[in-house]
């Protein structure tokens, strides 16, 4: 993916003033003051490997 995939909104607040970052995939929301970062992890189901609920679980 060439371009930067932007967010609709604040996952945070709902507002949509969102500002870019310096950082890769870093964004500044104006109505609500916070910053977060969006990650893409793939497409499709997990590949059968431990995901993160299955590392804390219990047998």
């Amino acid at each position: 993916m060439s371009e930067r995939a932007a967010p609709f909104y604040c996952p945070y607040c709902g507002e949509e003033d969102l500002r870019p970052l310096e950082g890769e995939g870093s964004w500044y929301c104006a109505d609500c003051a916070r910053s977060f970062r969006l990650r893409f992890l793939g497409v499709g189901a997990p590949s059968g490997g431990p995901t993160d609920d299955d590392r804390g679980a219990q047998p």
